[in-house]
This record gives C-alpha cells, structure tokens and sequence, in this order.
C-alpha cells in the first residue's frame, strides 16, 4: 500500500514540474507575449504613433479624405494587430495583418467619406492589439461643409 502511494505522489509531483517548463519543446513557434498574460509589461509591445490625430480641415460634402497613420513598435515582442473598428460605415480603416517586429514601422491607413456629413466631425478608429493597454485610438478631425455653400 505504501509502495502505491509513494508512486501516486511521485507521479503527481512529475505532473507539477513538468507543467512549470516555459517555451516550446516541440520545435513549435515560441509564444508571443500579449497583453492578458501574466507576462512580464516590459516585453510586451508597444504602438507608438508619429500623430494619434490627423485635422482634415474643411472639405466639401461628398469629398473623402485619406490618411496613413505611421507607427513603430517600441516594444520588445512583436506587435499584432487583431482588429480595427469604427461607429460608422463613413470611416475605413486598413491595417497590416502581419506581427510589426520590435523597431518596425507600420501604416494605418483610414478613409472618411463625408456623403451624407454636415458640420464639424470626430471619427474613431480603435485598434484592438496585443499590447499594454490593449486598445488604443487614432482620430480624423474636420469640418464637412454643405455642397451647395
């Protein structure tokens, strides 16, 4: 009885240590570090934006205005860019799918289309990352004047 015992405890201690090892052993990919885990903040990524904000100025109804918001990732792991959302179909973002190296630079590129607009606009476009915070805005600022001024 004591035999199976002392074999229960050493197979549960082999359990423990085991589940301890970090990294990969497989020859699989190492982990990225995301902003969930209980990773260590200084090697996690960092999007740093040449200009969070980009003022259009004042443009005419139905015009669309283009802009690349440029970013490197100041970080120590890679950055990935899950997703980028906006409160309206006016607004549209593009983003690099592929992980931003730390020291790489990248480009958001966002469009407004102001059919439809009228008066002074603020249009968000938040970017889901794995980063510290998590998320983070870029802004287009503006005025759409009516087409018959």
């Amino acid at each position: 009885m004591k035999i199976v015992f002392i074999a229960i405890l050493a197979g549960i201690a082999v359990s423990i240590t085991s589940c301890k090892n970090k990294g990969t052993t497989n020859g699989s990919a190492p982990q990225t570090e995301t902003a969930g885990s209980s990773a260590d903040a200084s090697r996690l990524p960092v999007i740093n934006f040449e200009e969070d904000t980009y003022d259009f100025g004042k443009i005419k109804e139905g015009e669309k205005v283009s802009y690349d918001f440029k970013f490197t990732n100041t970080g120590k792991s890679p950055l990935i860019i899950s997703n980028a959302s906006t409160s309206c179909g006016c607004t549209v973002p593009d983003y690099p799918h592929q992980p931003i190296a730390p020291g790489e630079s990248g480009v958001i590129k966002v469009v407004f289309n102001s059919s439809g607009k009228n008066g002074q606009q603020h249009k968000a476009v938040t970017l889901t990352t794995n980063a510290s915070p998590s998320t983070t805005e870029i802004f287009l600022v503006g005025e759409v004047q009516s087409a018959t001024k």
